[in-house]
């Protein structure tokens, strides 16, 4: 039976995602006992490890690029809903926690998945290629997103604090669409072959496409049923991790207060959960030489944390409560600069070593450590 294969109505791959969808419809009115917790966190768990074979079906099915934008897009749809959820329940970090939980889906990806990826690719074939041309694109729309959204606004004078006007955040917001769909555009239709994997030799030079899917040791494409099938758990399964989690947020919010930390860490916490399929299915593809397609998932989905999320949260304020605080504050600011620079010097290459993954996850140990100690 190939890897691909949930035809069989025992196969986990089936199974796991209908069980969350149960699990979430008969916890959802009752869900304070700690036994149930487990449960909950054990669903969450299986929830993610479904949702990446499912995302890695349909991607096999349809072939990079749009494997990739697939599951990047399906995680921030699920992201958006998680943080219109938390903030309309309100909270003393209701007004922060769209940039808390933006910035840290921007420095998971940046330096968490690509770095992670780097690592992995490298340490297994010496030297890792990819595309700069594609990549670079990729990274440079991410930080004119970041900048537009998450910058500017502590900076701005026609907000009060560190919030856009309702003017600014309306142009911030269109021109985060423009920004990406333009992108959407050129991966997948104008220079679709910037993003498409590349071959590398001992000295980590591109040598060609990986195009050839039943030559490069992977098991055949699925059907289009089966896709259409997995596409259709894939979903169940982030509806069930965002549900989830939702559902687990009380009580990461408890243990964050009695631990003393400051509240942003939720943010960092949620991220961390609805960003782990994309980690996993990056880490999967650079051990098979693929880190093109690691790359684009790490750059495709910051981009589409705040293309996406940005647009809907400032639809959403219109009818929630209180202010939308999307200026970052001066750490956060130098991190994400440093962030920038590290990774503009790392795409320029096109190739990497193992020492260029160990300083991004050291950025991202950096991030999550101050974000605990401010």
């Amino acid at each position: 039976m190939s890897s691909t294969d949930v035809r069989g109505p025992f196969q986990w791959t089936v199974a796991v995602p209908l069980a969350t969808v149960v699990l979430l419809a008969a916890t959802w009115a009752n869900h304070e006992h700690w036994l149930v917790l487990v449960l909950i966190a054990l669903g969450l768990v299986g929830g993610i490890i479904a949702a990446v074979h499912h995302a890695e079906v349909v991607a096999h099915r349809v072939g990079e690029p749009f494997g990739s934008l697939i599951l990047a897009v399906a995680v921030t749809v699920i992201e958006v809903g998680l943080i219109v959820m938390l903030m309309t329940s309100g909270g003393d970090g209701a007004s922060t926690y769209a940039r808390d939980t933006v910035f840290a889906a921007v420095m998971i990806t940046l330096n968490g998945i690509v770095g992670i990826s780097l690592l992995v690719g490298a340490l297994k074939h010496h030297l890792v290629s990819f595309n700069p041309s594609g990549t670079g694109s990729a990274l440079t729309t991410v930080v004119a997103l970041a900048s537009l959204t998450l910058v500017l606004p502590s900076f701005t004078t026609s907000g009060a604090g560190l919030e856009y006007s309702p003017s600014q955040l309306a142009f911030a917001a269109v021109a985060s669409l423009v920004l990406y769909a333009g992108f959407v555009f050129t991966q997948t239709v104008r220079h679709r072959d910037f993003f498409v994997p590349v071959s590398s030799d001992e000295y980590g030079s591109m040598t060609g496409l990986l195009g050839d899917e039943d030559g490069d040791g992977h098991a055949d494409p699925p059907s289009g049923r089966e896709a259409w099938l997995s596409l259709g758990l894939l979903t169940a399964a982030l509806v069930s991790v965002v549900g989830l989690a939702k559902m687990l947020s009380p009580t990461i919010e408890d243990a964050v207060r009695s631990l003393g930390f400051p509240y942003a860490v939720v943010g960092v916490v949620i991220a961390l959960l609805v960003l782990a399929p994309e980690s996993i299915s990056a880490i999967r593809n650079a051990r098979r030489d693929r880190v093109q397609t690691s790359l684009n998932l790490g750059y495709g989905s910051a981009m589409a944390s705040i293309g996406l999320t940005i647009p809907t949260i400032a639809i959403a304020s219109i009818w929630l409560d209180g202010p939308l605080v999307l200026g970052l504050e001066p750490t956060q600011m130098v991190l994400l600069a440093i962030t920038v620079v590290v990774s503009v010097l790392t795409v320029a290459q096109g190739r990497a070593k193992a020492q260029q993954g160990v300083i991004h996850l050291t950025l991202l140990a950096a991030f999550l450590f101050l974000s605990v100690k401010p």
